[in-house]
């Protein structure tokens, strides 16, 4: 709710701060004084298109601020956040400036914003009702929520499951859709993956394989040249058998050099170090030499085994050119497809699975939504007699409301338990609509249409109380005291056009009783309805002969004795007026009083 705006530089009004109360907050003034400059005001606070023709004559700009206080998880405060605002334990304070030029500008919770932002915070937080037809149910889902509110828990539980079913429904729809859609395409893909990896298979490389081949085709294709140089290191190491003729080896000028140092080395330890080192060089050529020896042992010509390694290396690359740089890459390539493979198979056996799920899903769903429509039949029958019972007592007392909840017919829609088809959406089956009968005989419109500015505002109030006085839980529709889709603060400006005597009294009744769940703002010309008030604001208009402008006062005791009698036509000051004015606030005091006790 608002606990507090000002408004500065808005038409009339040159600076002016409203206190505002949580109940009912009654707005009065004389003709001209700038009520409606407050509504305006409000409406550019919440996003309303800017129209430089407020901004007060002489001024450079208009500036509008609000202190809202709102529960923790409240719509409005996770919009908020969303936009970087903040907040102090719920209280957010958003502001608009309009420039004398057109220029607007936004802030919510000391944060830049987009005009934007302000309007969706507005939907959270404000309905207006006014003779301008500024309506929250001008939208058509409006009336199937407002419907579905005074329905309750019941109806709620029953609209939440159809939602729950048809998400449900859609998705499986949608995939089983999709895999029939792909069921050509899914089988090529089967055909394809299950040929490569029959080839892979008939051929079953082994990791590494590649590599490993490589270097035996080049070991087994240059066998003659690489036993040729083996043996001839060898002779030259050794000196053995693989020599053509005698000459001196390596081992032997090895011994030779040895024994020259072998006798004298006792005398010089630097010689003797020499000789220890031609000993381990003995030895090292002694260890090539045999290494040598095995490695001749091992290469012998193999045409055979070379014939075999080329032709399993060109089975390999027939696998590389397709499936990998790698035989390793070939390997985990062939690992994927069999995964594939695998959900292109369970894939198939989805379908069918899927199909059943449909069908078992369309069921429930056709049969939840029958039981929502019946619901919502039920409610909207008890809801359309009390707000015609409302309208009575507000000066409509021929008017007739009628709630339709129709299904809306779809040859390729669902089947419901009645045999029709019709489309069944997220919230149901139903299209809902408020009708208004203004005139016996006249047939049944829609609201917006068949009512005129007053009576419009009028069907508004009687709508809105019924919704916040939706009856016992324990009743037959087990009905909610909630209203989850509902502001926490209504504006109504001038709801009493046309109303006078005791219609006036019953409707300051029903806005009182309005406000006993929200918080309600009245732009007001009669006192009877200003009675009601649980704060009374009074917008005064001064003239220095020069320049005009208003503010806004809260009124109490004497001060507003003399306003209420003031509304009434007569001297603010008389005592014949202000005896009228206390008979009216203990009249209005009284119907509060016989309210409470009835509830």
């Amino acid at each position: 709710m608002f606990s507090e705006m000002r408004i500065r530089g808005v038409g009339v009004i040159h600076d002016a701060v409203l206190e505002l109360s949580p109940g009912l907050n009654v707005l009065t003034g004389e003709t001209g004084a700038g009520k409606t400059m407050v509504v305006s005001g409000l409406g550019l606070l919440l996003g309303e298109r800017a129209d430089s023709g407020l901004v007060r004559s002489g001024a450079d700009q208009a500036f509008i601020e609000g202190v809202i206080q709102l529960p923790t998880g409240h719509p409005a405060l996770e919009r908020a956040a969303e936009a970087g605002a903040e907040h102090d334990d719920g209280e957010l304070v958003i502001a608009r400036t309009l420039s004398a030029a057109g220029r607007s500008r936004a802030h919510v919770g000391g944060r830049t914003a987009p005009v934007g932002v302000l309007a969706e915070l507005g939907r959270h937080l404000v309905a207006v009702h006014g003779q301008a037809d500024q309506w929250r149910l001008k939208q058509g889902d409006a009336h199937r929520e407002v419907l579905d509110d005074f329905g309750g828990p019941v109806l709620g539980l029953l609209r939440d499951r159809v939602a729950v079913l048809h998400d449900e429904w859609r998705a499986a729809r949608a995939e089983h859709g999709r895999l029939m859609a792909e069921t050509r395409e899914r089988a090529r893909e089967m055909d394809s993956l299950t040929a490569a990896l029959e080839e892979i298979e008939a051929v079953d490389p082994q990791p590494g394989e590649d590599l490993a081949l490589r270097a035996e085709d080049e070991r087994l294709a240059h066998a003659d040249s690489l036993r040729l140089a083996a043996a001839r290191a060898l002779t030259d190491l050794s000196g053995e058998e693989y020599a053509a003729e005698p000459a001196p080896s390596v081992r032997d000028l090895v011994g030779s050099a040895r024994s020259a140092l072998s006798h004298a080395a006792v005398h010089d330890a630097r010689l003797g170090e020499l000789d220890a080192r031609l000993d381990e060089v003995a030895a090292l050529v002694g260890d090539v030499s045999a290494d040598l020896t095995a490695y001749l042992d091992d290469v012998d010509l193999d045409p055979q085994r070379l014939e075999f390694v080329q032709e399993r290396r060109a089975a390999l690359a027939a696998l590389t050119r397709k499936y990998g740089e790698t035989v390793d890459e070939v390997l985990e390539w062939s690992q994927q497809a069999a995964a594939r493979l695998d959900a292109l198979v369970s894939a198939d056996d989805r379908v069918e699975s899927l199909r059943a799920r449909v069908d078992e899903l369309t069921s429930e769903l056709a049969e939840s939504a029958a039981e929502l429509t019946a619901a919502r039949r039920a409610a909207a029958a008890e809801f359309a007699a009390r707000v015609s019972t409302e309208l009575s007592h507000l000066a409509m007392g021929k008017a007739v409301i009628d709630v339709q909840v129709d299904q809306r017919p779809d040859e390729d829609g669902v089947l419901l338990p009645t045999g029709e088809r019709v489309r069944i959406s997220r919230h149901g089956a139903d299209d809902v609509e408020i009708l208004l009968a203004a005139n016996p005989g006249a047939a049944p419109r829609s609201v917006a249409k068949a009512a005129s500015g007053g009576e419009l505002s009028r069907v508004m109030l009687a709508l809105e109380v019924v919704g916040a006085h939706p009856g016992a839980a324990d009743g037959p529709l087990a009905l909610s005291q909630h209203r989850a889709s509902t502001p926490p603060t209504f504006v109504f400006d001038e709801v009493d056009a046309g109303v006078g005597g005791r219609a006036a009294l019953d409707v300051g009744a029903r806005l009182a009783a309005l406000a006993e769940h929200a918080q309600v703002i009245v732009v007001t010309h009669l006192a009877q309805v200003a009675a009601f008030a649980d704060r009374h604001l009074v917008v005064h208009k001064s003239d220095d002969g020069a320049v005009t402008s208003s503010s806004v006062t809260v009124v109490d005791g004497d001060e507003r004795l003399s306003e209420l009698s003031r509304m009434m036509g007569g001297d603010p000051d008389s005592e014949a007026g202000l005896a009228h004015a206390r008979d009216l606030l203990e009249q209005t005091a009284a119907l509060r009083d016989a309210r409470a006790g009835a509830a």
